[in-house]
């Protein structure tokens, strides 16, 4: 459990350090964000995310339920589904603004954009901290097993990356619309801190949920589709430079694909 729960609070506490170093980027950017590098993140952030879905949850969902004599496809779609259906209900209930779109969607609220482009990437953390806590449980489940660990280490450091502009994301629409700097880097360093409370709050509860593990991994990866599905492939080709989108999540994909197998 100790073991479980360093590497999960040590993964989860990089991404949340990447997201806070793309806050950043309200201190040393001017102006309106440019169109192609906002469209390139986006496409490569939902190239992470399909990537790590199938290696690192999806693939490890069915071997894992396999091993226990299960039939491995069950608990990988059941749990797919679930996830999905998950971020579906928040979608529809927690008022968020997401990017690029005047109209709040959730139940209707008093709160200003500022909080409600806040919420929606908050909402979107969710399932990524799920995963690298669960990729670390399950590591340290089978005693720190190398292959397990080295996927738990690439799952973080692909999540670290597209964190970089995400938490730019946020935060510069934030000074868009009259926040202070100081404040946005707050606000959008603030948005990651879903990942560290949920990925050790899996790993405490690891205990209860090891015989659905499957499921679990499964519902990680469930929840992230929906993310990229719902939101950062359409915000990706809003733009004229649509085609920079699609570039982002190809590369995306590869880098997560390249270090999923170099480091599992």
């Amino acid at each position: 459990m100790t073991d479980a729960f360093l590497g999960a609070a040590a993964g989860t506490g990089f991404t949340f350090a990447c997201t806070a170093l793309g806050a950043a980027a309200v201190f040393l950017i001017r102006g309106k964000r440019g169109g192609v590098a906002q469209t390139l993140f986006l496409g490569f952030a939902a190239g992470v995310m399909i990537a790590a879905s199938v290696w690192s949850l999806l693939i490890p969902a069915i071997e894992r339920a396999e091993e226990a004599g299960q039939i491995g496809w069950i608990p990988a779609a059941g749990g797919f589904v679930l996830g999905a259906a998950f971020l579906f209900v928040l979608h529809a209930l927690l008022p968020h603004l997401n990017m690029g779109k005047e109209k709040p969607e959730g139940l209707p609220s008093r709160w200003g954009r500022s909080t409600l482009l806040f919420t929606a990437v908050t909402l979107h953390n969710i399932p990524e901290g799920m995963s690298v806590g669960l990729l670390f449980a399950m590591a340290a489940q089978a005693g720190g097993d190398p292959t397990l660990t080295g996927m738990a280490t690439a799952l973080a450091l692909g999540i670290g990356i597209q964190n970089i502009p995400e938490g730019a994301a946020v935060s510069l629409p934030l000074v868009q619309e009259g926040m202070s700097r100081p404040k946005a880097f707050a606000m959008g360093a603030l948005s990651g801190l879903a990942e560290p409370v949920f990925g050790c709050l899996v790993v405490l509860g690891v205990g209860l949920i090891t015989p659905y593990m499957p499921w679990m991994l499964a519902f990680s990866a469930g929840a992230m589709m929906f993310v990229v599905v719902e939101e950062l492939i359409p915000e990706a080709h809003l733009s004229k430079h649509s085609n920079w989108g699609t570039a982002g999540v190809m590369l995306g994909f590869l880098t997560m694909m390249v270090l999923d197998v170099a480091l599992g």
